[in-house]
């Protein structure tokens, strides 16, 4: 007989990796572009560096706010779903034996194994078999609006100083293409390590972050070139 053992799933990694991926990938590919844009506006070094700090700052506290925001709300209709699930089980628990019993009819059970499976698992816990099989809400994925926030703000501010060392290090007139490559190659880098880390093909997602990084930066530097060329 074999033995039993623990299989590794990467859906809890699911709210703070979206999050940290996320917040990286805005992190190089904002500040990348503002410097890139500036930088073709034929401004000095030292400006382009106030620049992007500021757009380190800004960003890291708009994707900290945003994911809290956004996530909060994800986490307020979750608590209501189960607010109003628990009061349905309080007032009529015939019916939402009835109903959980379908829900697994309807993925491939018998009617009467079906109804055995409700039975027990609401005698266990009633609360916690509808938000998993009714509402799909469990603890491995319910939403965390603290956590996605400081990972989303913490990985943008690591993105954000990826060009930003660059720029101190980096002579103004090869600025721009040394910015560009290196912040392409750090999106390539994130974008394996997400997918390695979500068990995603790897090559995709890089191929993936380094387009919309590529085109934003191509965007920005036009925009720089053509409100300098004004001046």
């Amino acid at each position: 007989m074999r033995s039993l053992h623990i299989e590794r799933h990467r859906t809890d990694r699911i709210g703070w990796l979206r999050a940290a991926v996320l917040g990286a990938n805005d992190g190089i590919v904002s500040t990348a572009s503002l410097v890139v844009g500036v930088a073709a506006a034929n401004v000095d070094n030292s400006n382009i560096l106030v620049a992007g700090v500021a757009g380190l700052v800004a960003g890291a506290m708009s994707m900290a706010a945003g994911e809290y925001v956004s996530v909060s709300s994800q986490a307020d209709t979750e608590r209501a779903d189960i607010e109003r699930e628990r009061k349905e089980l309080a007032t009529d628990n015939e019916f939402e034996h009835e109903e959980l019993a379908a829900i697994y009819v309807q993925r491939g059970l018998d009617a009467s194994l079906a109804k055995q499976v409700a039975d027990q698992l609401m005698a266990h816990d009633a609360l916690t078999a509808h938000a998993r099989d009714e509402l799909g809400i469990s603890d491995t994925l319910s939403a965390r609006p603290v956590q996605a926030a400081f990972a989303s703000a913490g990985t943008f501010a690591v993105g954000a100083a990826m060009p930003l060392l660059t720029v101190l290090v980096t002579p103004a007139k090869v600025l721009i293409p040394v910015v560009v490559a290196v912040s392409i190659l750090f999106l390539a880098l994130l974008g394996g390590f997400g997918a390695h880390a979500g068990g995603a093909p790897v090559m995709k997602a890089a191929l993936r972050v380094t387009f919309w990084g590529a085109l934003a930066m191509a965007l920005t530097a036009g925009v720089g070139a053509l409100f300098g060329a004004a001046g």
